[in-house]
């Protein structure tokens, strides 16, 4: 039942769109007033999470989804402090019977959905929350005979490709303010990012908002998708569609692009086929983790490792200086521009916990640090399927960095862009500058790989009891 004579309050979390959005939708079906809300959560950045990339990014994000909406004749009202708390001030301010807001899959987000509700209740208003918003397919809509959520991908592939999809929404012509809001609610200014996070952005990092990832995601269509199958792993091409940060902080639908990636899929389009089951993966982590919210911190199948205790050497990973070229361009990609090549993702995660047998928390959390389109579920689920905590069916299996580097990098050119110590060493020589005279490898200031490859396997075939 709506409130035809009412305010309803639209709780932004990880939707900061106009286009496609449920959770707006349904507000402007049940009041003809809608309080446009976000809320700046201070504890998230007690729990370590405000850091300076992703709030760079957030703070575009906020201005343009606040433009959108004054063009449409409403504003988005900003808060400061606990969710929950401001929240309700907002709600009992403007006379508001319902608060609208996605679903979240994270422990502290349904932890914050039920302080909500209930606070809510107290206060005689009702909390709506919202499926198939941050995710194509909700967790909990598909599942395995009786098991609450999927832990293998391929079936779980399966069943989402047959899986309908909600219908795509168009954006809202008119959002119309209380009266209340201008007279009784308080408003912060749109934040600043340094507002946000301590600290300095990435140089290189990407522009925020709906309508920067629209423009990108028109792009990725008329270009790269046809080819997608082909050449999203090769490293120096770069050839994935970038859209990661729009889809974490939901400037893009995921329904929107899982349906477009159906359509043309179905027309025959590979490249399409591919992205589609990587909007897949992003659906898969986030069911898994609804399922299984310590996940997030604790192994999902533990291997019993007993990680090694070596700083020196995390933090030669950190810095891009473990002496195996494509690891250290992956890490000074990752503080350039606040994003990774997936490929390079895998690369990277595979070397800290396997070849140095270093802790998947410890990587986890450096990503978390830096990635623009940081998410807990995939993040964190990513690393454990690497570390082979988590749902590979081959948790043991190893990728060499050199290996992977010839066949993803085979001329070398991602190296080189990111690694310019080795610029002009030559053909796939530059995978391997241990080969280099001592001297000239010190002469041009890269150092020595951190551990022997073969050496390294060997250690960590004797840590599973694969030896």
């Amino acid at each position: 039942m709506g409130v035809p004579d009412g305010v309803s309050v639209v709780l932004f979390t990880s939707d900061l769109r106009l286009h496609d959005n449920p959770v707006l939708a349904a507000a402007l079906r049940s009041a003809p007033r809608v309080v446009p809300l976000f809320v700046v959560d201070t504890g998230i950045a007690a729990a370590g999470f405000a850091v300076p990339n992703r709030a760079a990014f957030l703070a575009d994000c906020l201005a343009a989804l606040d433009e959108g909406l004054r063009a449409r004749g409403g504003a988005l009202v900003v808060r400061r402090g606990d969710v929950v708390a401001e929240t309700c001030r907002v709600a009992a301010g403007t006379g508001a019977g319902e608060v609208h807001v996605a679903a979240g899959v994270s422990g502290y987000a349904l932890r914050r959905e039920e302080r909500l509700r209930s606070a809510l209740a107290a206060d005689g208003r009702l909390l709506r929350v919202h499926d198939a918003v941050v995710t194509a397919v909700p967790p909990g809509t598909v599942l395995p005979a009786g098991k609450d959520h999927y832990a293998v991908f391929t079936p779980y592939f399966r069943r989402w490709s047959a899986e309908p999809l909600r219908a795509v929404l168009p954006p809202p012509r008119a959002v119309l303010l209380p009266e209340a809001l201008l007279s009784e609610v308080r408003t912060e200014p749109l934040p600043a990012a340094s507002s946000l996070a301590r600290g300095t952005a990435s140089p290189a990092l990407p522009r925020g908002g709906e309508g920067e990832g629209r423009r990108r995601l028109a792009a990725w269509r008329r270009g790269g998708l046809v080819r997608y199958a082909e050449r999203h792993d090769d490293l120096a091409g770069d050839a994935t569609s970038r859209l990661s940060p729009y889809l974490h902080f939901g400037c893009l639908s995921p329904v929107e692009l899982a349906a477009g990636a159906r359509e043309r899929a179905g027309g025959g389009c590979a490249g399409a086929e591919a992205f589609a089951r990587q909007l897949a993966w992003r659906d898969f982590h986030h069911q898994m983790l609804a399922a299984r919210p310590d996940a997030a911190h604790r192994d999902y199948r533990t291997r019993h490792d007993r990680w090694r205790e070596a700083p020196g050497e995390l933090a030669a990973w950190r810095a891009g200086r473990t002496g195996y070229p494509v690891v250290d361009a992956a890490m000074r990609q990752l503080a350039h521009e606040g994003w990774m090549h997936n490929r390079a993702r895998l690369i990277a995660a595979s070397f800290l916990t396997k070849t140095l047998y270093l802790d998947w928390r410890a990587g986890a959390r450096h990503f978390l640090d830096l990635l623009v389109d940081g998410d807990v579920a995939d993040n964190q689920l990513n690393w454990q399927w690497v570390a082979g905590t988590g749902s590979d069916t081959r948790p043991h299996r190893v990728l060499s960095p050199t290996a992977q580097a010839e066949r993803f990098d085979p001329d070398g050119a991602y190296v080189r862009r990111w690694v310019p110590e080795l610029a002009g060493v030559p053909g796939r020589a530059v995978h391997r500058p241990w080969l280099l005279p001592d001297e000239e490898r010190e002469r041009r200031g890269y150092p020595a790989p951190v551990v022997g490859l073969e050496e390294a396997l060997e250690r960590f075939k004797r840590a599973r009891g694969r030896a």
